[in-house]
């Protein structure tokens, strides 16, 4: 379940940026929840915009917005399950897609910790909610023209008041408890080029 959308990125004077050239196409952003006992589901979402700024060779803001309408669900084979899970996700039980149609990540701090291994801080908006938010991400793919980004993002949905079977609201749930933290990893394919200089 989840959420993410535009990169914006803040260039401060005489910043020195690769054009942020994000492949929706290739790019993906995908979910993993799970009932506190019991089964485990999976998922995508389509990522409707994104954009990464780089200082030099290396990422220092981004933007990223989910369109929620396109939750899916990958590991139901069933297509009635899969549709009533699907369905249900998209009720205001969960993300209120009706009303809010996206989610969205804003990446405001990147630290590097090592070749390709990175430290993260944003803000992440779902159902109209901003809370902050730490995660990491790696490059795990780079060429001369293109950079390739995973990020792993782990937040709690009650936050974002999503409360439905949540053990932190309602009593005697049993095996129809369903844990609190859901995982996105938001994978970016994205082009180099077009260097500029960017002020403000």
């Amino acid at each position: 379940m989840l959420k993410v959308g535009i990169l914006v990125f803040t260039l401060t004077l005489s910043t020195i940026a690769f054009g942020s050239n994000v492949d929706l196409n290739k790019s993906k952003a995908t979910w993993k929840g799970s009932k506190v006992v019991g089964s485990t589901h999976t998922g995508e979402v389509k990522i409707q915009s994104a954009s990464v700024d780089y200082l030099k060779d290396t990422p220092k803001s981004a933007n990223v917005v989910i369109d929620m309408s396109t939750i899916t669900n990958t590991d139901l084979t069933d297509p009635k399950w899969n549709a009533k899970l699907v369905g249900h996700l998209k009720s205001d039980d969960f993300f209120g897609v009706k009303k809010h149609k996206t989610s969205s990540l804003k990446v405001t701090e990147i630290q590097s910790l090592k070749s390709g291994q990175f430290k993260g801080k944003g803000e992440l908006t779902i159902k109209g909610e901003t809370k902050k938010i730490d995660f990491t991400a790696s490059t795990v793919k780079e060429t001369p023209k293109t950079h390739v980004i995973k990020a792993d993002l782990v937040f709690d949905r009650t936050d974002f008041g999503i409360k439905y079977g949540s053990g932190k609201f309602f009593d005697n749930l049993g095996d129809k408890m369903i844990s609190d933290k859901v995982k996105v990893t938001v994978e970016l394919h994205i082009a180099k080029g077009n260097t500029n200089v960017s002020s403000l």
